[in-house]
């Protein structure tokens, strides 16, 4: 289990709280599931959540811990596109929501803020990029096989385009 918080600058989370609601949610309580359409994010004051991918099968193929000051749901939010992970209370949480027409005005009125945003996306790629490297070296290990072919050279993996 990795633990991250894919938490914004101070900037950004004051104008995001101006815009949002306060919410308590119960431990179990899904605040988004994977494949759903963005209805907007969520800023995790106190307590935790779980952030799943899941394969087609069922099967988790990615886990993270949000903690506190965490900023969940936003690559759905700005792409406009399906979550791609599921995000669970773990523990009883008090929650702050943005409507993704809310997020929408605001970077429209401050777009200044974008900087803000592209670092919190960063920030989430980074730890997705770092989590599929381990899954990697742990299949690596249970097959065998190594990371990289053995004249070390990543040309036999991605093939040119």
């Amino acid at each position: 289990m990795k633990q991250n918080s894919f938490a914004a600058d101070r900037k950004l989370m004051h104008a995001l709280d101006k815009r949002s609601k306060p919410v308590s949610y119960d431990e179990g309580h899904i605040l988004f599931s994977q494949g759903e359409s963005p209805r907007g994010l969520y800023i995790l004051r106190d307590g935790e959540a779980a952030l799943i991918m899941q394969s087609p099968s069922g099967r988790v193929v990615f886990f993270l811990h949000a903690t506190a000051g965490s900023l969940l749901g936003l690559p759905a939010v700005v792409s406009n596109e399906p979550y791609t992970l599921s995000a669970i209370v773990r523990k009883d949480s008090e929650v702050r929501f943005v409507s993704r027409d809310d997020y929408e005005e605001l970077i429209q009125a401050e777009p200044t803020l974008y900087p803000s945003v592209l670092q919190v996306l960063a920030t989430e790629l980074r730890a997705a990029r770092l989590a599929l490297a381990e899954i990697q070296g742990q299949v690596g290990k249970r097959t065998g096989e190594s990371e990289l072919p053995a004249n070390g050279t990543c040309s036999q993996i991605v093939p040119e385009a």
